[in-house]
This record gives structure tokens, C-alpha cells and sequence, in this order.
């Protein structure tokens, strides 16, 4: 093997590990729930048994059954990242000068919306929008870290046109296909013996997927002020195609485009609302993710159909659970609030520069005002403690170009949501509902 030969391999190893540390990213180890303003402010307890308004499409496809007529919502949530990653003892001594991140986090605002329509008194129809995965990162361009990340980019897009059924007064069934596509440009540096890191050249990874899966869940209503719900959302298979830039071409001709199979985790949703009194819910929510699943990733040349890299993301297993409570204050008028933990599946054996996560705490407050018969305004805000988490990189570790690397990462985020619900019509019957609210 020719010492040419031999670097290209090297550097392709570096680019498939930083196509690994970000699509884990869009497969959920930064999985986004911020599908609903009226969920954010519980926290997204109750989430599956209707909560969240029309957008527990998301989260279970029976909630589709709980509204008559056409009603439509859209959300529009702000999230402000903030972190930062200060490299430690342990980093290579000649990375040391480089210094720290500086802030890594992107404001984004993601927007999402669900419609339901009421065909019969039994059968209803539903989409649900929104971006279920992504992430925006932007170090300093010349930081310790470069070779690891120098900025991350990933968009997200699903589809979930879903059908309802009520089969009895106290059960409704839902199922639908889960549509989904995804876009990542990732950015880093490539170490080259005897240049000075300040001088290392970019490269980066782009890459795309469309894919479906689907989705099914159920409502139960045993008496007047309960409802449990349950849903599921499958694995989706994504066929990542990818291209490669090099600071030289020739050596981007040598494997030329890339391609890569990612399983996104499946995603169990259980949801409880409990009435304590007419105007009062409580709310609580359970939600595990199969991220285990997704193990190693093989990073496959298209021109030679070589395996050039292999990725042991080796996620474990997320759990979540959360409490919300909700008033109606007046009859125009809802408050509500929320705490909830995750159990996330990024721990020091995974977590990279481009995803310094760990486990989580939601502390989120929200309100909807009801401006008229058709009209409802809704507003949360909450807050995600993350903290400060320990990154290792490099020989022996999950990803490894060569070079040890050792930080510190501090992350939190704030979310600010505004949305509205509009009805449509004014069916002339109302469908059977487990709970009667009065916004």
C-alpha cells in the first residue's frame, strides 16, 4: 500500500467518524420533542394522551379521535443552545495554545403543526409536521478541538399523515407512516504532520436521506376525567448518500462519494391525564428510545465499495418521564407547568465535540387564552439543564483521529414557544370525548 494510499484511508477514517458524530445526532441522541407549544409547557407530560393538543399526533396517532371537526395547530419554538468546551489535561500538549470552543450553540427556530379532520363520529384523519431530529454547532474554526468538529449542521423534516378510529366509547386506535428526510454538512479539520493546527485544512461531509416508517397507538378511557395513551414510533432506515470535500481533489477521487445505513431508534410514548377537578389535570408521561440499537455504523466508499470506517456510536437506552399540571384558571383562560428528567443515551463513552450531551432536567411554564370560539393562542417557556460533562477523544476511544483529546463541556438550553389552535368549523355533533376542557 502506497504511503498516498494509505493517508487517503487515514483522512476518510476521520471523515466517516465525523459523519458519526453528527448523524447520531439525527437519529436521536439530540432527538428534538418540541413538536407541540401546549406540550412544552407540561414538560410534554400527558404528551400521549392528548395533552399536547393536536400535535400528540406526534407521539400517538389515536389522540386523532379526541377532537371533532377540522382544527388545525401550528407552533413555532426558539431554542437558544448554549455551551461551551474547555479542553483539559489529557489533550495532545500541542493542541493545548488553541484554547477553548467559545460558544458552540446556534439559535434555531423550529416550527411545527398538526391538523385533524373528523370524517364520522368514528373516523378521523390527521397530519403531523415538524423537525424530530437536528443540531447547529459552530466553534472557533482553530480551537483545540478542530480535528474533532469545527462546525455542525443537520435539518430535519417529517411527515405523519395518520387515521383514527373509535372502536367503543372508551377506546380509539390510531396508525399512520412516518415520512421523514434529513440534510448534514459537517466541517472539521484534517491533522497533517509538521503543519502548525492553526494551518490545518477543512474538509467536510455532506449528505441526505429520504426514508418511511410508521407509527400506531391507542386511547383508553376507562371512566369520565381519565385518559391513558399509548404510542409507538418505528425504526426508519436511512440510506445516507454523501460526497466528500478534500483541500485536495485527488484525494476525493480516491473513494469518491460515500454512503452510509443508519437505523433511527424506535420510540414507545405512555401518557397519563388524570382530572382532579373540572378545572384541574395532572398530567404524567413516560417515554423510552431504543438507541442501543444503532451500535456500529459502517461508512462505505461508493466508488470502491470498501468499508473504509466503522462507527461504535454504541448508544444505550433513553428513558424519560415527566409530571405536569394544568388549571383552567378561567373559562378563557389555561395555566400550566412542567418537570421532567431524561435519562439520555450520551454518556463520557460517546459524547464528541459536536454533541456534548448528557443527561437532562425540563422545567417549563406555559398558558393558553382562548380569544374566541374558534381561536386559541398558546406560550411556553422552559428551561434545559444539561451541565458540564467530560468529553474524551482520540486512541482507544469511540473517535479517534490520532490525536488524544480531553474537555470539559458546559451546555444548557432555553426554549421559547408561541403557537395557536384554530377551528375550522363548527360540527354540527361532537364526537364522544374523554375529557371536557374548557379552552
Amino acid at each position: 500500500m502506497t504511503g498516498g494510499t494509505t493517508r487517503a484511508i487515514t483522512i476518510a477514517g476521520i471523515i466517516a467518524a465525523s459523519i458519526g458524530a453528527t448523524t447520531d445526532v439525527q437519529a436521536g441522541a439530540f432527538g428534538l420533542r418540541e413538536q407541540s407549544t401546549q406540550g412544552l409547557g407540561l414538560a410534554f407530560a400527558g404528551a400521549a394522551s392528548g395533552a399536547a393538543g393536536v400535535s400528540s399526533i406526534f407521539w400517538n396517532p389515536a389522540t386523532v379521535t379526541m377532537r371533532p371537526g377540522f382544527t388545525s395547530e401550528q407552533s413555532l419554538t426558539f431554542v437558544n443552545l448554549t455551551g461551551e468546551i474547555r479542553p483539559t489535561v489529557g489533550t495532545a500538549p500541542f493542541l493545548l495554545p488553541f484554547g477553548d470552543s467559545g460558544e458552540i450553540g446556534q439559535g434555531a427556530v423550529l416550527p411545527a403543526g398538526a391538523t385533524s379532520y373528523q370524517l364520522t363520529d368514528r373516523l378521523s384523519l390527521g397530519l403531523q409536521t415538524g423537525t424530530p431530529f437536528g443540531l447547529v454547532t459552530k466553534p472557533r474554526p482553530d480551537w483545540a478541538g478542530s480535528v474533532y468538529g469545527r462546525s455542525s449542521r443537520v435539518f430535519s423534516l417529517a411527515f405523519n399523515p395518520v387515521i383514527g378510529y373509535r372502536v367503543t366509547d372508551w377506546l380509539s386506535i390510531g396508525v399512520g407512516a412516518n415520512i421523514e428526510y434529513f440534510r448534514l454538512t459537517l466541517r472539521q479539520a484534517i491533522p497533517v504532520p509538521g503543519l502548525s493546527p492553526a494551518l490545518y485544512p477543512p474538509s467536510f461531509v455532506k449528505g441526505e436521506s429520504w426514508s418511511v416508517g410508521w407509527t400506531a397507538g391507542a386511547t383508553i378511557t376507562p371512566w369520565d376525567g381519565t385518559v391513558l395513551g399509548i404510542g409507538y414510533r418505528s425504526s426508519v432506515h436511512h440510506d445516507i448518500d454523501g460526497s466528500i470535500g478534500f483541500p485536495n481533489p485527488a484525494l476525493a477521487n480516491v473513494f469518491g462519494s460515500i454512503r452510509a445505513n443508519l437505523n433511527t431508534p424506535e420510540k414507545l410514548s405512555v401518557g397519563l391525564t388524570q382530572a382532579i377537578d373540572p378545572v384541574t389535570r395532572i398530567n404524567l408521561a413516560f417515554e423510552w428510545d431504543n438507541w442501543s440499537r444503532i451500535g456500529d455504523i459502517g461508512i462505505v466508499s461508493n466508488l470502491t465499495g470498501t468499508t473504509v470506517s466503522h462507527l461504535p456510536l454504541n448508544f444505550k437506552d433513553s428513558y424519560f418521564y415527566s409530571v405536569g399540571l394544568e388549571h383552567d384558571w378561567s373559562p378563557n383562560l389555561t395555566v400550566r407547568g412542567g418537570l421532567a428528567y431524561e435519562d439520555g443515551p450520551i454518556d463520557t463513552s460517546n459524547r464528541s465535540v459536536r454533541l456534548p450531551d448528557g443527561d437532562r432536567i425540563i422545567a417549563s411554564v406555559g398558558a393558553s387564552y382562548r380569544w374566541n370560539d374558534k381561536l386559541t393562542l398558546n406560550a411556553s417557556y422552559a428551561h434545559l439543564f444539561v451541565g458540564k460533562n467530560r468529553i474524551l477523544a482520540g486512541p482507544g476511544r469511540n473517535f479517534d483521529v490520532g490525536i488524544p483529546f480531553a474537555a470539559i463541556a458546559d451546555v444548557s438550553a432555553d426554549l421559547v414557544s408561541v403557537g395557536f389552535r384554530y377551528a375550522w368549523d363548527s360540527p354540527a355533533s361532537v364526537a364522544p370525548a374523554p375529557l371536557v376542557r374548557k379552552y
